[in-house]
């Protein structure tokens, strides 16, 4: 070696070990070991930083915030050589995954990423990544010759709002010492408890949608990474053993065999610390790789080895519990057997540095020259009523990487047809979105838009459908022949002039038109919607089309210019009409015209309520339509005046003891005038009641079954009876007002077994027919029959106001793009 090559490395090493000397412990740092209290979130922060300003082997990177401005932060730890050559190892990386230009060369640099407390509630592992990283830097287990070939990052953090949320729960109302019993009032979280983000969703469930600001933040700082393998470390009930890898079925098929038998090899070095300790274990059992938007599922279809472990805990853990065995598990009982599996993961990595990344090479070139989807190519037709949904999934492709195009010209191919669901010919046009198997994330792409995921066993442990067509309501066309696009298609922002005129016409055809109305009545812009389809000037406008005229906004100052401003900012057309005198009936003077006032809007939360569906709503009008609401406790609903509000949503719940009196409240509400739209589970409050004409269909008994049944078949004979997170096609009424801007089916993901019958006498606006409803996923064969003939969107005029019956939930999870437009227009649409 070179003389003045040898000095640059001879001071990394002098200030290495300088450093090393420095670092404090966490106990040293905190003020108490790890486990006698939770640390908060701005603690755990105050420790990394610590190790990143005295040791030179931890670099600490902030790759956004949360919600309530909490910072979220990575910490990069390696070799001292390693630290000196990052950013060469990061991009060599992603040039092995082709998502950057470059040749790579050959590596046996391998890089391990944990994520730790997505759930917040789930808070032993946030603990524990201080030890892990502290541990690592002081080269315990061997550590300091794993880095020689390993870069760790850690992010202590995922979801730093839940933590606190529970932490500071914990702190407030945790008995000193800590109280085992489970009666305990440190054991019994109020609502809504702190395992999920600010806007209560369940961060677990976001990995592929990326529908909050956590989500969206960690796949950038991800995708400037790309792991060779990814753990994603949870709770679980405190009475059960701690859960490793290799996974349960069913696993997704397009998991590759090098992934599962990886799996395996990590599991049974697991296995040999937990033998040693004597600590219970489980594995190939429950927790499963099928649903995509998981933090074990989505790594590995990205290419990781990716998993989940699960330690006996959660929030009714506390720092101590007694369990059914008798026995007292304790946090810091939790924090041990999740350093372990941590340090044991990066042990397998090192000792298979050189077959992790030959298989994960591999893996990408497979993906990018000879993919294993049957489709080739996956084409999605473009309308100018579906521009700005496409707009939104181009915006989603672009967060996962996916590279998308359009074509030069017209052809004529033959395709699977998601809509029609069988092979068909079709014809493209320039403007619609190609998508070539033949790229980086191919693996990814066949997860997203597989239209029928095979599972090998219906025992799984989230929904089993969830295809991107179905869930923007797009015409998709799977080829199974590859099609050469042209260049990426980006859309050009439009400058739009508006002249000022007698009215205004806007056409109602996506949620986007949703987000101006929500915007027109927020700035005070009377606004009315056309009952009718119309033609004015030689134009056709449909139902829903939104009309604004002169008279009546005299108060508002400059119009056109307010409407001009709107349509450049939503990029929405908005056509001038000169006259009000129609070429076809009916002219703007006429009573097909209803006005819209902007509603007041309650929504009901607390105690009763799911607080994943109460989330769902306040993130919807907070984050994706920007309209306010009152978010009223159910505490406090009997005091509440409700003749103040327009409109009352009742999120999915079962709402408990006050069922019976919500229910005389907010009928009497309804017949004084009011709306109160409810979602899931809330409809039950409705069904078989005389006031209403909901009513819910029970599953049959088959008459034809043999009493006699075993108890090993139990659990799968409740399958028969169940729904898990199936498309079902739906047939809308588009001539009420609640499909305004709909054209043909609707795709709906069902998610409970729960059936009503046709209203009577009121409108069945979402309904499923009694054949080919069944588009994807797992339904049981009894819950399935009873979909027939059944009730999915309904409105019922109660007095003066409107009951309306949402079935199934049109935000699930906020990545049900296509329902955002059907709940808008519950709140607007309806008078």
């Amino acid at each position: 070696m070179h003389k003045n090559k040898i000095l640059p490395f001879l001071l990394i090493l002098f200030s290495f070990t300088s450093f090393s000397q420095t670092i404090q412990s966490p106990a040293e740092f905190l003020g108490y070991e790890l486990g006698d209290n939770f640390t908060r979130h701005h603690q755990v922060v105050d420790y990394f930083h610590h190790l990143a300003e005295n040791s030179g082997q931890l670099i600490l990177k902030q790759y956004g915030k949360t919600n309530e401005n909490r910072p979220l932060y990575y910490a990069i730890i390696s070799s001292p050589e390693n630290m000196g050559q990052l950013d060469e190892i990061r991009k060599n990386q992603l040039r092995t995954t082709g998502l950057i230009d470059g040749s790579p060369v050959n590596s046996n640099i391998n890089i391990v990423w944990l994520s730790y407390n997505i759930h917040g509630n789930e808070s032993s592992s946030t603990e524990a990544s201080m030890r892990t990283a502290y541990s690592l830097l002081n080269g315990e287990m061997e550590s300091e010759e794993w880095l020689k070939n390993t870069v760790v990052i850690l992010d202590p953090c995922v979801n730093p709002d839940g933590r606190d949320r529970y932490a500071n729960y914990y702190w407030q109302y945790g008995a000193q010492p800590y109280n085992p019993t489970t009666d305990a009032v440190e054991h019994r979280e109020v609502w809504p408890g702190g395992r999920a983000n600010h806007y209560l969703f369940d961060l677990n469930r976001d990995w592929a949608w990326q529908t909050q600001a956590e989500s969206e933040a960690r796949m950038i700082a991800y995708h400037e990474w790309m792991p060779h393998i990814h753990v994603d470390f949870h709770e679980q009930s405190f009475n059960d053993p701690y859960y490793f890898a290799p996974a349960a079925e069913p696993i997704h098929d397009i998991i590759t065999p090098w992934q599962r038998s990886f799996q395996t090899e990590i599991g049974k070095n697991h296995a040999k610390y937990f033998d040693k300790n004597n600590w219970l274990y489980f594995t190939r059992e429950r927790f499963d790789l099928f649903y995509p938007s998981y933090g074990d599922t989505y790594p590995t279809f990205n290419g990781a080895i990716g998993m989940t472990y699960e330690q006996g805990g959660g929030g009714a853990g506390g720092l101590g519990v007694i369990t059914e065995f008798g026995d007292t598990l304790t946090l810091k009982d939790r924090i041990a057997h999740h350093y372990t599996t941590g340090m044991s993961t990066i042990e397998v990595a090192s000792k298979n540095a050189k077959k992790l990344n030959s298989n994960f090479k591999n893996y990408f070139d497979k993906n990018r020259n000879n993919p294993n989807d049957p489709f080739k190519t996956y084409i999605i037709k473009w309308s100018p009523e579906k521009d700005t949904d496409l707009e939104a999934l181009k915006a989603l492709l672009k967060k996962q990487k996916i590279e998308y195009s359009t074509l030069a010209n017209k052809q004529s191919l033959k395709g699977y047809s998601y809509f029609q669901r069988k092979e068909s010919v079709f014809t493209t046009n320039e403007n619609d979105l190609v998508i070539s198997s033949y790229q980086p994330k191919s693996t990814l792409i066949q997860a997203l838009f597989d239209p029928k995921p095979n599972y090998s066993d219906s025992l799984t442990y989230d929904i089993t459908s969830w295809a991107l067509p179905y869930a923007y309501g797009l015409e998709t066309y799977g080829v199974k022949t590859k099609v050469t696009p042209s260049s990426n298609t980006v859309r050009q922002h439009t400058e739009f002039n508006l002249e000022d005129s007698y009215a205004y016409a806007i056409p109602y055809s996506s949620f986007e038109h949703s987000r101006l109305l929500a915007s027109l009545l927020k700035n005070k812009i009377k606004v009315r919607v056309a009952n009718k389809p119309l033609q004015f000037e030689g134009k056709s406008f449909g139902r829903g089309t939104l009309i604004v005229t002169q008279r009546n906004n005299e108060s508002v100052n400059n119009l056109n210019q307010k409407l001009q401003e709107l349509s450049n900012e939503f990029q929405l057309e908005i056509y001038p009409l000169a006259t009000g005198f129609a070429d076809k009936m009916y002219d703007i003077g006429s009573g097909e015209y209803s006005y819209l006032k902007a509603p007041k809007i309650a929504v009901v939360m607390g105690d009763g309520v799911s607080s994943l569906s109460y989330g769902e709503v306040w993130h919807y009008f907070e984050q994706q339509l920007n309209y306010p609401i009152t978010s009223i406790r159910t505490d406090d609903i009997a005091s509440i005046d409700l003749n103040l509000y327009d409109a009352v949503v009742l999120p999915s719940g079962y709402y408990g003891e006050l069922r019976d009196f919500l229910k005389t409240k907010l009928l009497t509400f309804a017949q004084n005038g009011g709306k109160v739209i409810n979602i899931g589970a809330a409809n039950s409050l409705w069904s078989d009641m005389d006031e209403t004409s909901l009513m819910k269909r029970n599953i049959k008994k088959d008459t034809t079954e043999s009493e006699l049944k075993l108890y090993k078949d139990a659990e799968r004979e409740a399958l028969e009876n169940n729904i898990f997170g199936a498309i079902y096609e739906v047939k809308l009424d588009e001539s009420h007002p609640l499909a305004y801007g709909y054209t043909g089916s609707y795709f709906s993901l069902k998610t409970s077994n729960n059936t009503f019958k046709y209203l009577k006498d009121a409108w069945n606006v979402g309904y499923i027919l009694d054949k080919d409803y069944l588009v994807s996923g797992f339904a049981g064969y009894k819950a399935n029959k009873n979909q027939a003939e059944s009730l999915t969107f309904g409105v019922e005029e109660i007095g003066r106001g409107n009951m309306v019956y949402l079935i199934d939930d049109p935000l699930f999870r906020g990545f049900w793009y296509h329902g955002r437009m059907l709940f808008a227009n519950a709140v607007f649409m309806l008078d």
